[in-house]
């Protein structure tokens, strides 16, 4: 299951993190944040023990999401050793999602 960050969780679940990191910027009102849902869903089970994901509400978290610049959603971000390393703006396809990660697991 996908985690849930937070303001206040984010620095320690997300930056400090020795795997890599997706995060999904989304929010309840979005229609293309709930097709993205289940894919992020179903990424958190495949790749259990080797990337932590998780989804962030912008409504509820404002500081993270104005500290990455998120102007649209559904955006996700690829972290890795605390840094932001590639994003993909707009809903698009599980293999999109997938191989983004991959490259950062190679």
């Amino acid at each position: 299951m996908a985690l849930e960050f937070t303001d206040s969780n984010f620095e320690e679940m997300a930056l400090a993190s020795d795997k890599p990191v997706i995060v999904d910027f989304w929010a309840e009102w979005c229609g293309p944040c709930r097709m993205v849902t289940p894919i992020i869903e179903e990424l958190a089970g495949e790749y259990d023990g080797k990337a932590v994901i998780g989804k962030l509400n912008v409504d509820q978290n404002p500081e993270v999401s104005m500290k990455y610049g998120i102007r649209s959603i559904p955006t996700v971000l690829y972290i890795k050793d605390g840094q932001v390393v590639d994003k993909q703006v707009g809903a698009t396809s599980k293999a999109t999602y997938a191989g983004k990660l991959d490259a950062q697991l190679a």
